[in-house]
């Protein structure tokens, strides 16, 4: 339940605020217009804001960040031939 609570009151960032507000949006338009899509979509975007997950999971539409990997050359020896 501390996961829950956590997860609901923390991490509001811009997207959040947007996926609320049109959940809300959608909510009246359902609401008002006796619409079934509409409520389908404010229920989605709201269980989104709720738990804080995007269309793939939490951040799962971010794009990986790249591990660039340190390679070591070994020292090329020369040798002289005369």
């Amino acid at each position: 339940m501390e996961s829950f609570k956590y997860t609901l009151l923390n991490g509001w960032g811009v997207m959040r605020w947007v996926r609320l507000a049109l959940g809300l949006v959608f909510a009246y338009q359902a609401i008002m217009q006796h619409d079934t899509i509409s409520a389908l979509l404010s229920v989605f975007l709201l269980v989104q804001a709720i738990i804080n997950t995007g269309c793939c999971g939490v951040q799962g539409c971010t794009v990986p960040q790249k591990q660039v990997k340190e390679i070591f050359a070994e020292e090329t020896r020369f040798e002289e031939i005369k």
